[in-house]
């Protein structure tokens, strides 16, 4: 019986081993690069779409590498035009990206793993068990499929990318780190790294190794009370990293980077909806340079997380404006397909 030798996936080869791997037999170096653009730059999603790679090549190609590209399983659109994608990776596995269409710019909301392994309680991913991390490649594959429902769809560009789909990025940093390189460098797909935002519970000395690794992207820390209690009741990761260590992280992030952080913030009625929640989040944004979003929740059940009143979401606006810090509201989009803020949860 003749054993099945496993292909390595080609894109887990960076240029210089694509280089090693084309002198080795025999061909010319150059072949590399010419590879490399049509894995990275051109997205190709099989060896017959390099045009120009001889026959002969692309077939040694075939017999050792794979391409491990994702496939959307199912898309489902929003009545307010939001495209929710089920991606199937190359093991089986699901997890799900969005596509937000507004009238300015759209933007893919990406995973960076399958499932999740922290519990806040008011996200509908946290109840599912992180399986594993996703790979450079399945992360940058999820944007080009969106760049592409973009052009399809509404005929405009992909604009901006948000690391808010399933998963902590922070938790899966490495792979998180090299995907945005080949989204962002001339090689790849060229997007600015300002277009980019990476959404994190707000883990410290990750926040710490990311100043030092002189990031460009745009950080934006999930932080829903300015009062540890609160915050530990909603978010446990906060029990062990309370909001001092969190100020400390974010402090060094601005030395470093000099780079604004955003604030997410959702309010629930009867959780964070007092003037001393407020007042909390105002002498939290205070630590440094910030801006928040007050994202309008979206439930998952019929559970104890509810939507607070306009009332105490204008409070906070007041409150926040009044200490000249920028607000937003951010209103949700895709609520109908469960593709709204903390609603990913694979249930198809």
């Amino acid at each position: 019986m003749i054993e099945q030798v496993e292909k390595r996936d080609i894109r887990q080869l960076s240029l210089d081993q694509l280089t090693d791997y084309f002198v080795k037999i025999g061909d010319k170096s150059f072949r590399a690069k010419q590879v490399y653009e049509w894995l990275w730059k051109k997205s190709a999603k099989d060896f017959d779409q390099m045009t120009n790679i001889s026959l002969d090549t692309r077939e040694k190609l075939k017999q050792e590498f794979t391409i491990n590209h994702i496939a959307v399983d199912q898309m489902q659109r929003s009545n307010d035009g939001t495209i929710k994608n089920a991606v199937k990776l190359f093991d089986g596995m699901i997890v799900e990206s969005v596509l937000i269409p507004t009238d300015k710019r759209i933007t893919a909301c990406i995973s960076s793993q399958v499932g999740c392994s922290l519990d806040c309680n008011f996200c509908a991913t946290a109840r599912l068990k992180r399986m594993r991390n996703l790979n450079p490649d399945e992360i940058y594959d999820q944007v080009v499929a969106i760049k592409e429902q973009s052009e399809q769809f509404f005929s405009r560009p992909l604009t901006n990318i948000v690391f808010m789909g399933m998963g902590e990025p922070l938790l899966n940093y490495g792979n998180v780190i090299e995907a945005i390189e080949k989204i962002t460098k001339p090689e790849g797909l060229g997007m600015s790294p300002k277009r980019i935002t990476l959404s994190t519970v707000g883990i410290p000395k990750m926040i710490k190794k990311l100043a030092d690794d002189e990031v460009k992207f745009n950080l934006a820390v999930s932080l829903h009370s300015g009062i540890n209690e609160t915050r530990s009741k909603v978010m446990p990761i906060n029990e062990k990293n309370p909001l001092e260590d969190l100020a400390d992280a974010l402090k060094y992030w601005y030395h470093k980077t000099k780079s604004k952080v955003t604030y997410e913030y959702v309010v629930w009625r009867g959780v964070n909806d007092k003037e001393r929640d407020a007042d909390a989040l105002v002498k939290f944004c205070k630590i440094i340079p910030s801006k928040v979003n007050l994202i309008e929740y979206n439930p998952i059940d019929e559970g104890e997380f509810q939507q607070a009143s306009e009332d105490a979401l204008n409070m906070y606006i007041q409150k926040l404006e009044a200490a000249d810090i920028v607000v937003k509201v951010r209103r949700s989009r895709g609520k109908d397909i469960d593709a709204a803020c903390g609603q990913l949860a694979n249930k198809g």
